[in-house]
């Protein structure tokens, strides 16, 4: 099972490049790098709620669960 995270998917729909919501954020590229190719082990709320701001977006649009039986 995986936590997977959609910050690309929103960056295109909102026409928003990486730095942009980077600074917006105020998180540093390395970790915002880190969240979109799902390396990260975990997200600040605070964190979350900024993206879900800048993005003018739900936690929902940006997460997703992805069960083992899926990936099979």
């Amino acid at each position: 099972m995986a936590i997977i995270i959609n910050i690309d998917v929103m960056l295109a729909k909102r026409k928003m490049s990486v730095t942009v919501l980077s600074e917006s954020v105020g998180i540093t590229m390395a970790n915002l790098s880190i969240l979109k190719n799902g390396k990260a082990k975990a997200i600040r709320l605070s964190t979350l709620e900024r993206i879900c701001k800048a993005l003018e977006c739900q936690p929902g649009d940006i997460l997703a669960y992805k069960s083992d039986e899926d990936t099979q």
